[in-house]
């Protein structure tokens, strides 16, 4: 037999977190409505697996127990925790907690003979395995980033965090300003928070770059306009573009007001119904700076979760646990 039913029912989940991943390089955006059904689908997995073991008496009865456990009790909670931190995004947690739901237990499958995962730690809750899978693959993105530099002849300090790109390309780029005015920084302007600010003030990027010190008086803004949440798949295409009547809200011209504020900067973060991404003032002000002045700036891509998530399940899913592995080689387990 291939499967139990289950297990053969949890490969179905495998395309949606690719898909998600995808999504997730492509626009560091994913739809809240993903989640619900996949925890709906874990749970419902999950109490068919209880059925078929109840009363969990025996000793696999008592191994699914204690493995769901961990599993819901743990690792779930876990994914909250790490994005209560601020270690994790929203959809990272979210999808956290849905491999929690979704794989507790070690699933087996039988193909051309052999039996799959490969390898399979002694507690035997998958979703920790799926999390170790994940955090070792995410290690590696740093290694790949320098090695990328390496070959464009970049060899810095920074190399393993972020690499030059060409400022005008930063309307269609995901990340973090790797400096600002005062130098390297690993607190930079977010790439979000900028399109924020250009699309408040209904600017482009090429504006900015063109007439900073104009621009950075407080007295330019006029009219202000919906910021959107600064993704480049939403608004404009790029950056600010063009606003067009009705856009955002009325907006009044505010001159004479906060003269100390420059890029109206304080006036930009009190305006918008949210936040921008933890930006405060200083680190708008230091970024603008930069993208104004610089044809080059260091970005920190970053690298959402949910994409070494995605291949660390699948590793998961046919080699099993790499670190248990790797401790088993050594002896230690």
């Amino acid at each position: 037999m291939f499967a139990t039913l289950p297990d053969a029912l949890r490969l179905f989940v495998v395309p949606v977190f690719a898909w998600a991943a995808l999504r997730d390089v492509r626009t560091r955006r994913l739809p809240n409505r993903l989640w619900p059904p996949l925890y709906a689908f874990g749970a419902l997995l999950l109490l068919w697996e209880t059925a078929r073991l109840w009363p969990l008496t025996g000793l696999d009865g008592r191994l699914f127990l204690v493995q769901a456990a961990i599993s819901l009790l743990f690792v779930a909670p876990l994914g909250y925790a790490f994005w209560y931190l601020g270690a994790f995004g929203g959809a990272d947690a979210k999808a956290l907690i849905a491999i929690a739901v979704l794989f507790p237990t070690f699933p087996e499958y039988v193909v051309a003979g052999a039996e799959l995962p490969l390898v399979e730690t002694q507690i035997g809750v998958f979703s920790l395995t799926v999390l170790t899978n994940t955090v070792l693959i995410a290690l590696a993105y740093p290694l790949a980033l320098a090695g990328i530099n390496l070959i464009r002849g970049e060899r810095s300090a920074t190399m393993f965090f972020a690499r030059p790109v060409a400022t005008d390309s930063l309307p269609d780029r995901h990340g973090r300003l790797f400096e600002d005015d005062a130098g390297t920084t690993r607190n930079g302007l977010d790439l979000d928070a900028l399109r924020m600010y250009l699309r408040w003030r209904g600017l482009t990027l090429a504006d900015l770059r063109e007439n900073p010190d104009r621009l950075r008086d407080p007295d330019s803004v006029g009219k202000t306009h919906d910021p959107t949440d600064g993704g480049t798949h939403v608004g404009p295409r790029t950056d600010g573009g063009v606003a067009t009547e009705g856009d955002g809200d009325s907006g009044t011209d505010r001159s004479g007001d906060r003269l100390d504020d420059p890029w109206a900067a304080e006036r930009f973060l009190e305006e918008i119904d949210h936040g921008a991404y933890g930006t405060d003032a200083e680190t708008l002000r230091g970024g603008l700076a930069v993208v104004a002045r610089t044809d080059r700036v260091l970005v920190s891509p970053g690298m959402p979760f949910v994409v070494p998530m995605a291949i660390g399940l699948f590793v998961s899913l046919t080699y099993g646990d790499a670190l248990f592995a790797v401790l088993g080689a050594v002896g230690l387990v």
